[in-house]
């Protein structure tokens, strides 16, 4: 299987400080790939990368075939994103959420509202199209912003934390709603989480990025197989060790960087 997502040798740097120091890897067409690391391992500044809105100091990126650098456009349109904090306006209904991204990201219009509820109904949200938002608890926010993710048929999908601070019914809901997208429409998805039984389930794929240097890669069988342990929590431990990591930095603000670069070069 083709690889939709190529690095290698990236690297960059903040002042002194290298944020990603020379990593490679891969991700098949169609795979689910699990993006893995402590706060602060590089892993942020990576997916904005990938997704252009971080230029890199060296190495190289394909992102379905294109440059992220000197393509951007392309790039942009081929992928969808759903980060850790909430990126929905709280004030709009579900389906003015979706009409929205619909728009900004060029679905035409003839069909749209047929996709939007179509879309609706794979996250069980059909029923509350017309609700506000802010009236939604934090499972059905982010069930809304996995539809809407979906909507100009992304052929991949970019997950930061999508499954943080939500119940287990909740979390299994949302990868089943994923995962039948990725089985229906070969979506290929790059995701981080910190609930490594999470990514030992759901993941075909993983690597596990330490100070910005990839540590290991491989499935979670091999991972596991490397470092000598049970379970994939306890190869991540054993490779990244146990000292407590500062916050990255508030996907949010990425989100709305992406979405006015949009705006501006459309």
């Amino acid at each position: 299987m083709a690889d939709i997502i190529e690095v290698e040798g990236l690297t960059k740097s903040f002042g002194d400080f290298r944020a990603v120091d020379g990593i490679s890897f891969s991700v098949p067409a169609g795979a689910i790939f699990g993006f893995l690391g402590p706060n602060g391992a590089g892993k942020t500044t990576t997916i904005k990368m990938l997704t252009t809105i971080l230029s890199p100091d060296a190495g190289t990126m394909r992102v379905d075939g294109h440059d992220p650098v000197r393509e951007p456009l392309e790039v942009r349109r081929s992928f969808g994103i759903v980060f850790q904090d909430s990126s929905v306006d709280s004030e709009l209904t579900a389906f003015e959420n979706m009409e929205l991204h619909g728009i900004l990201y060029g679905v035409p219009a003839r069909g749209r509202k047929e996709r939007i509820e179509r879309l609706l109904s794979f996250v069980e949200l059909a029923d509350r199209r017309n609700d506000v938002v802010k009236q939604f608890s934090g499972g059905m926010i982010r069930r809304l912003e996995v539809a809407r993710a979906f909507l100009h048929e992304p052929k991949i999908l970019f997950l930061d934390e999508p499954t943080v601070g939500l119940d287990p019914q909740t979390r299994n809901r949302i990868w089943s709603a994923i995962q039948e997208m990725v089985r229906e429409r070969g979506t290929t998805v790059l995701f981080t989480t910190h609930y490594m039984e999470e990514a030992e389930k759901v993941a075909g794929q993983a690597a596990i990025i330490d100070y910005g240097k990839i540590v290991a890669r491989g499935t979670p069988a091999s991972i596991k197989e490397t470092a000598k342990t049970a379970t994939l929590e306890e190869a991540f431990i054993a490779l990244t060790g146990h000292a407590i990591r500062d916050e990255e930095s508030s996907p949010l603000a990425e989100m709305r960087q992406l979405h006015r670069l949009w705006g501006h070069r459309r």
